[in-house]
């Protein structure tokens, strides 16, 4: 491998979770009066940390969105998830691949640390973690498309940024990466192509994913 550390973003990459997620903010927005539907949620919020959908509903309707906002999203979302989530196709063996390997990874995640370790377990990929090796946007001032979450985690691992590769499926993530200097592969599965076009290189399937970092 000629990384020395990959850096995987969870929803979308690790669980297969966009498409709860997005249905199920689409559905809170829409019931408070914010008509939103999933194609919007999906091109707006995805990849984003919670206080994105703060920011983009007050500059278009001029209203904020009730205290319990976050609370009540966050609660309807893992509620789905521990009905439905499952791990992406192929992710687990590119994990025990890395392992076997001895390539270093870690996660970096817009998600909140609950969201993330709710995943995990709900999926059976926590295992492929340890403590230290989770990092999300709560641990830093910015979320992505700015690059401190991905710096933050290069560092924590010891890592110089130009080492690093990301992989990611939303257009601010790849962004967010390429803000911080590393090389990163967009995963095509729900995100178009061109939507992804600053990545380094792009793929459909997980089973493509060894090959590139390579």
């Amino acid at each position: 491998m000629r990384y020395d550390l990959v850096i995987f973003d969870n929803d979308g990459v690790l669980v297969d979770s966009e498409r709860i997620a997005n249905a199920v903010l689409a559905g809170y927005l829409t019931e408070l009066g914010h008509p939103t539907t999933y194609e919007d949620s999906i091109r707006d919020y995805m990849g984003s940390a919670v206080h994105r959908v703060h920011d983009l509903v007050l500059e278009r309707s001029g209203r904020r969105l009730p205290e319990e906002f976050d609370d009540t999203l966050h609660a309807r979302t893992f509620e789905a998830f521990r009905r439905e989530l499952q791990p992406v196709a192929g992710v687990a063996d590119v994990l025990k691949g890395l392992a076997t390997d001895g390539v270093p990874y870690c996660l970096a995640s817009s998600g909140s640390h609950e969201r993330i370790r709710v995943a995990l377990h709900t999926t059976g990929l926590y295992a492929a973690f340890d403590e230290e090796r989770i990092f999300s946007s709560q641990d830093v001032g910015r979320g992505k498309p700015a690059p401190d979450l991905f710096l933050h985690a290069a560092a924590r691992m010891g890592v110089p940024a130009d080492r690093c590769v990301v992989v990611e499926d939303s257009p601010l993530g790849v962004q967010a990466a390429v803000a911080a200097g590393m090389d990163v592969y967009g995963y095509t599965a729900m995100t178009p192509a061109a939507r992804l076009g600053e990545a380094t290189g792009l793929f459909s399937d997980m089973a493509e994913l060894p090959a590139l970092l390579r």
